[in-house]
């Protein structure tokens, strides 16, 4: 059984050749509808994310952010450009949890072990492994109507675990959560990626967020998305919000968003 380890690696293809990125967005662009009424999404994106590294997409809604995620999950194709991926399939993990109500916690978990591939004999101790993972050990019987909307969330982390990828894509997974159990989960999402070998495209819309988690942070502007600007993010981790180096990039960040927002106004 293929089971995530607790020591960051390089990433590997299929092959078993280390590679160097876990994924490569090149000239992307996205455009939807017939041709002449085209509406155009995404235009010459290119993003490299590392082996091991955590990048956020940030930028106002309707940018484009979702999109490219998308995109990269290979749920949609580009217009223009290429995106790789050699790590295998990324894991995404949603805005809403989408987690089965009829199934448990950790029935939820195993489905997804089963679409891997994983033997039947070993579903149930490896989703309760990652269910000790996110802090839910013992919630394996518990339904979805039982768990709060944190705890919801941590069984979604540990249904996108549970896919074995090397990279793990997330659409604003913590923005209807409130600002405590959001904080927690903040906390939570660090160490998992700390301990781990996944490499995270994280998109939001919230800036402190976006400083909190990433070691690198990447501006689009409004529609279509262009990369408008990228941070390194070199305060040392754990981070919290409220941090004075956190707020100092933060209010940079705000800065440079609400230049790209008066610009999109002004067309």
């Amino acid at each position: 059984m293929t089971t995530t380890t607790l020591t960051k690696q390089p990433a590997t293809a299929d092959t078993g050749t280390t590679v160097p990125y876990a994924a490569r967005i090149d000239h992307v662009s996205k455009s939807f509808g017939r041709t002449g009424a085209q509406q155009h999404v995404l235009e010459d994106i290119s993003i490299h994310v590392a082996p091991g590294e955590f990048v956020c997409l940030l930028g106002a809604s309707g940018c484009g952010k979702s999109t490219l995620l998308n995109l990269v999950a290979g749920l949609d194709a580009p217009s223009a450009g290429a995106i790789e991926t050699p790590g295998g399939r990324p894991a995404l993990m949603f805005q809403e949890h989408a987690l089965f109500p009829w199934l448990t916690a950790g029935r939820n978990i195993e489905l997804a072990l089963r679409l891997r591939g994983v033997p039947r004999a070993e579903r149930r101790a490896e989703a309760e492994r990652l269910l000790e993972l996110v802090r839910l050990k013992g919630a394996h019987g518990k339904r979805v109507h039982e768990l709060s909307g944190g705890m919801r969330q941590r069984v979604a982390m540990a249904r996108a675990l549970a896919q074995d990828s090397q990279l793990l894509l997330m659409d604003e997974p913590f923005a209807a959560l409130d600002a405590i159990t959001r904080d927690v989960l903040h906390d939570e999402l660090t160490r998992i990626w700390r301990e781990t070998n996944l490499s995270v495209l994280f998109v939001t819309h919230n800036v402190r967020e976006a400083v909190r988690l990433a070691e690198r942070v990447v501006l689009l502007s409004s529609r279509p998305g262009r990369i408008a600007r990228e941070w390194q993010v070199d305060i040392p981790q754990p981070r919290r919000i409220e941090d004075a180096a956190v707020a100092d990039l933060s209010i940079e960040i705000t800065e440079q968003l609400r230049g790209e927002i008066r610009r999109h106004g002004q067309h």
